[in-house]
């Protein structure tokens, strides 16, 4: 009985193994933590320009409005920058993630294998 058992366990496996290989690989991740790193990035691989330029011209004005204004006009409020921008990065990974999971983004080599090729 353990080994139909076994083997059934084995039989099952091989034939999640051999489907999920089937799927189409998305590799919608690599926007998402390049927008999380640095807001905007995502969206530029996406091919995104505007939405690209908004995210990166927001995550600047928030470092660059938020120490400003926390050092010369509210001191003690430049903590809350560190805070904003990251649930901005956080923000534009999601967004980016979205996106991309949506148009199906994957990134392989080329057929020369020299450079890298993008898909939607």
């Amino acid at each position: 009985m353990k080994k139909v058992l076994v083997l059934g366990c084995v039989v099952v496996g091989m034939m999640f193994v051999s489907f999920s290989s089937l799927a189409a690989s998305s590799d919608a991740w690599i926007p998402g933590l390049a927008s999380f790193v640095l807001p905007g990035l995502g969206q530029l691989l996406n091919d995104d320009m505007d939405k690209a330029i908004l995210h990166f011209a927001v995550g600047v004005g928030i470092s660059a409005l938020g120490w400003g204004i926390g050092w010369y006009v509210l001191p003690g409020a430049w903590y809350l920058t560190p805070t904003l921008y990251f649930a901005w990065s956080i923000y534009s990974g999601y967004d980016a993630y979205k996106v991309a999971k949506k148009n199906h983004f994957t990134l392989g080599l080329v057929e020369n294998g020299v450079g890298f090729s993008y898909t939607f």
